[in-house]
Parts: structure tokens; C-alpha cells; sequence
């Protein structure tokens, strides 16, 4: 996978910070469904925490509320 020849250059702003805007969101939705599945698996939200490299109760604050939309629950 050649991701950065598909990126545009520095030197072109207007199409570069849009692709930082596009990776940014695609970044949000892969953490977002990761720690959800993670969360379904049985991970505490300290586990949740240390793999994103924040504490349990930021990991907690960002996410329970999507996470328990997202379960139903």
C-alpha cells in the first residue's frame, strides 16, 4: 500500500488540508469502532486508555456515551 504517493504535497494547501480533514475523520471512525469492539470484547476502559495512551477516564469520557449508543444500551 503506497498511501503517501496518494497524498498530496505540501505545496499544493488547499488539496493537502483537505486530505488532512479526510484522514482526520477516517482516524475518529477507526478509533471510534475499535474501542467499541473493544469495549463489546470485555476491555475495561483502563485497557481502553493505556492502548490510546490517555487515562481510563479520559477514555471513558471521549467514548462511553457513543459506545452505549452504539450497543443499545
Amino acid at each position: 500500500m503506497k498511501v503517501r504517493e496518494a497524498l498530496p504535497p505540501a505545496q499544493e494547501p488547499a488539496a493537502a488540508l483537505a486530505a488532512v480533514t479526510a484522514l482526520r475523520r477516517l482516524a475518529n471512525q477507526l478509533e471510534l469502532d475499535a474501542v467499541t469492539e473493544a469495549i463489546s470484547e470485555g476491555w475495561t476502559w483502563a485497557q481502553v486508555g493505556q492502548a490510546l495512551d490517555i487515562s481510563a477516564q479520559a477514555a471513558h469520557k471521549k467514548f462511553a456515551a457513543e459506545v452505549r449508543a452504539r450497543r443499545g444500551s
